[in-house]
């Protein structure tokens, strides 16, 4: 199977698993699922420039100078800043205290190459902090460039955490679980593995399907009480809007890259869609929508989506 065969499975799962009225058929595929989604980010864990983070990222003043002030100069080099910024926004609606992680144990689910939790292990000292995701690949890539004493990566699923009841202290989820086929089985095994009175902090993009369907688990009894709710749509789409600007992280990193104009130009054309750019309102390209209608790419990238938001769950 080739890339462009990888890409469209992806495509194809995702958009299945987030565009479905009716979720409870989905542990059926779930197989199929998982083994694209798996596939293609091994693949993008191949690709991937270093310290890369896979999310749309985040932007907020205060937020960038919090960081700052944790980190002096953290924003002055080789990052713009904002998916770090996404990472930021949701720890610290978590109820802990920044300088009250010395005896933590924090996991991060879909963890991608590992830089955000990375990034949180400058932000807090926490005793133990451990990424977890689905492809082999990206958590081979963490741990031979990230891990050391007190941060380690893991190759797992997150609707089946290896961990023990009770033995985490927060479980941070950004921009991942919409690659989830069963949410409810993901919301059940964090509750799980969450200490009690141990804290969930989870980012997502939703369609209208998808965030009907979170309503509805959040009215179950899965071992969670939800203390935060946040419709952080708008801050997302600053980050992506600055982004793709002219004088923006993802042309500057085209204009950098050693490759043909062809290639470049495809970049330029298709590219915003991968860092949300549907999303912040750009539209497809001419060129971009002759080759959707010739089939050379996928007529629908990801779902529609209708927001981003932000919750923080504690367990009971």
């Amino acid at each position: 199977m080739g890339a462009r065969e990888d890409m469209y499975g992806l495509f194809t799962s995702v958009n299945e698993i987030n565009l479905t009225d009716d979720q409870s058929g989905q542990s059926a595929k779930e197989g199929v699922h998982k083994k694209n989604i798996s596939t293609s980010y091994d693949l993008q864990a191949r690709m991937s420039k270093k310290g890369i983070l896979w999310n749309w990222g985040y932007h907020d003043e205060q937020v960038a100078k919090e960081i700052n002030a944790r980190i002096p100069g953290f924003l002055d080099y080789d990052t713009d800043g904002f998916s770090e910024e996404l990472y930021f926004a949701a720890l610290r609606e978590v109820p802990i205290d920044l300088d009250d992680y010395a005896d933590k144990f924090v996991l991060e689910v879909g963890c991608g190459l590992g830089e955000g939790l990375n990034f949180l292990s400058r932000v807090i000292h926490a005793k133990t902090m451990v990424g977890l995701d689905l492809s082999e690949q990206a958590v081979n890539r963490a741990n031979a460039a990230l891990s050391r004493a007190g941060l380690r990566y893991v190759q797992g699923d997150a609707e089946n955490l290896p961990f023990e009841d009770g033995e985490v202290d927060v479980v941070v989820n950004i921009e991942s679980a919409h690659n989830y086929p069963r949410l409810e089985k993901f919301l059940q095994e964090a509750a799980r593995v969450l200490k009690p009175g141990g804290f969930f902090t989870h980012v997502d993009l939703y369609t209208t399907q998808r965030h009907a369907f979170l309503k509805e688990l959040q009215a179950k009894d899965l071992g969670l009480e939800w203390v935060v709710e946040r419709d952080i749509s708008s801050k997302v789409q600053a980050a992506i809007h600055q982004r793709l600007s002219p004088d923006g992280s993802f042309h500057k990193a085209l204009r950098e890259q050693r490759v043909g104009a062809i290639q470049r130009h495809m970049a330029k054309r298709v590219g915003p869609e991968a860092v949300g750019g549907s999303f912040a309102g750009y539209t497809d390209s001419g060129s971009t929508k002759l080759l959707k209608k010739m089939g050379v790419l996928p007529s629908q990238f990801m779902p529609p989506v209708d927001s981003y938001r932000l919750y923080v769950a504690k367990k009971i």
